[in-house]
């Protein structure tokens, strides 16, 4: 399969997003830069060749800051060939501290309803023109919940289920939805955690690999290859064991939201 044309990619100002923006710029497409941080999507403009991307500015919680670059990069491109939702965020959250019940809200309303955001300017165009790929990024931290982060694990485990619900209402529509699982990817995001991180990938290594399991279609894709292993066994694993191997597990600091 050809490599797409049009890309739609939020929370692009760095990490994740940047490198697949980076990536598919120099495969020659076109990509919609959306992010909160307009200094630093406009810096990632600069350094692609002229004419290559377009950026907004805005919170993947804002749905008409969603619609409205929707809509014009609609109009200037028509239906995109790929839409990434990759906004999202990860912060350390207790349930007993009553002060992290806004960290636990800004973490959900990033993680899960921006994707809802993200996916719904997008829809009915790609519906029309009977293809195009819708394509979550999740994380193996939806798998099973994870001590200090049960704001994180509940939004990617949200995410998963929703995106299966998504890629069964698209059947047939020559529309994909895609659920993409990283593992530990070398970020600012992952900067902070004060634990190790198995089989960490370089963010353009990662991009250069969620690429092409686009392009494969890959309905649900775990990368890097170990952390599928690792995934699987997590979720196999009988609760009393996995109970007793992560109650003292290292935990992300708690960061107030």
């Amino acid at each position: 399969m050809a490599r797409p044309c049009t890309v739609f990619i939020t929370g692009a100002s760095g990490g994740l997003g940047a490198a697949l923006a980076q990536y598919y710029a120099e495969q020659g497409a076109t990509v919609g830069l959306f992010a909160r941080r307009r200094a630093l999507l406009d810096a990632l403009a600069a350094a692609m060749p002229p004419g290559r991307a377009v950026v907004y500015e805005g919170d993947v919680r804002d749905a008409d800051s969603l619609r409205f670059a929707g809509s014009d990069f609609i109009a200037r491109f028509g239906a995109p060939d790929v839409v990434i939702a990759n906004a999202g965020i990860s912060r350390g959250a207790l349930t007993d501290h009553e002060e992290d019940l806004a960290t636990f809200r800004v973490v959900l309303d990033t993680n899960v309803v921006g994707l809802v955001h993200t996916f719904a300017p997008f829809v009915a165009a790609m519906r029309t023109a009977g293809r195009g790929a819708l394509v979550g990024i999740a994380s193996i931290a939806g798998f099973r919940g994870l001590p200090g982060s049960g704001a994180y694990s509940a939004s990617k485990a949200a995410a998963i289920a929703y995106l299966e619900s998504l890629r069964i209402e698209l059947r047939g529509s020559g529309v994909d939805v895609l659920t993409i699982c990283p593992g530990y990817i070398r970020t600012p995001m992952t900067a902070r955690n004060p634990y190790p991180m198995p089989f960490l990938l370089e963010a353009d290594i990662a991009a250069r690999r969620i690429v092409r399991a686009i392009e494969r279609r890959r309905r649900f894709y775990v990368l890097p290859w170990p952390m599928a292993i690792v995934g699987r066994v997590l979720r196999i694993l009988p609760r009393p064991i996995y109970d007793a191997l992560f109650a003292h597990a290292p935990r992300k600091p708690r960061q107030q939201g």
